[in-house]
């Protein structure tokens, strides 16, 4: 049966990706600027969804500038927690399904057996991440018929992305300086398109992780670029404490995604081999 799907937050490297697909298979989506489409304007939203009537809505709007969240935590909260709020309501009074994605700074890195699961304890340390946890509980507590999906470190076509911000570092600076004590997974956007679909398939609501497999430093992931695009260019490790930024971050916030994985019966690529991937299919649209 055909699906109609509705996508906020267009200009972002998520719904580029969801777009992308989208279009290699002729699907029936929509996709809105963010003007006609602000997820914190109620009346607008009611507005598209009444009219177009989609099946799924799919949220890849967020506020993410993690430092200024700090300073400006009116506007973090409206965009991570009211307007996820304000698509859920609308999802559920329309009749459509609702995914929507969580962060790893949920946590606060204190966790030293393992990977995060779903059900360990959140402590955002942040601004912004107490905006995404809000926003989650705002989502589930519209009703069973929503996904929320929790990403880390998302990298894709797009310039607000570690990945990007790396290469233009290197062309700026005769060196760089790099955490070694920062951890989380680099998670590729082609990846959570593919995965989420599997999951609307599959009928899966509730909270998953959802990032590439394994995990890494923020050092090891830059070596990791540079040595695939063949930059030969000394990178220092240093640790966060070098980098005295307004927000506070979790040393540790690496998810695991077993649980989807299982679930879905389908196996996650490692970060090595999504980052590969994604680098590969950028040289191809240079």
């Amino acid at each position: 049966m055909p699906c109609k799907y509705l996508i906020t937050g267009r200009s972002g490297q998520l719904a580029g990706a969801f777009i992308e697909k989208f279009e290699s298979e002729s699907a029936d989506y929509l996709a809105p600027d963010e003007a006609e489409c602000s997820i914190t304007d109620q009346e607008k939203i009611d507005k598209i969804v009444s009219a177009y009537r989609p099946d799924v809505i799919i949220n890849c709007a967020a506020y993410n500038l993690v430092d200024k969240a700090e300073q400006d935590q009116e506007t973090a909260y409206r965009v991570n927690t009211k307007g996820p709020g304000i698509l859920a309501d609308a999802a559920s009074k329309h009749g459509a399904f609702f995914v929507h994605y969580g962060s790893d700074y949920v946590f606060d890195g204190t966790k030293d057996s393992a990977l995060y699961i779903e059900s360990d304890t959140v402590n955002p340390l942040n601004v912004y991440g107490k905006s995404k946890l809000a926003g989650e509980d705002a989502v589930l507590s519209t009703g069973d018929r929503c996904l929320v999906l929790r990403l880390s470190w998302v990298f894709g076509t797009g310039r607000q992305n570690f990945i990007n911000k790396l290469l233009e570092w290197s062309r700026q600076n005769e060196y760089l300086k790099i955490t070694c004590d920062e951890f989380s997974v680099p998670t590729y956007t082609d990846m959570v398109v593919d995965v989420t679909l599997r999951a609307l398939e599959q009928r899966l609501t509730g909270i998953y992780h959802l990032t590439n497999s394994g995990f890494c430093s923020r050092y090891e992931w830059a070596r990791f670029i540079f040595d695939k695009k063949g930059i030969r260019k000394f990178i220092r490790p240093v640790t966060m404490d070098a980098f005295p930024l307004p927000a506070k971050r979790p040393k540790f916030s690496a998810m695991s995604s077993e649980r989807i994985s299982k679930l879905l019966k389908m196996q996650i690529p490692a970060w090595e081999e999504a980052t590969e991937a994604f680098l590969n299919k950028e040289m191809v649209h240079v």
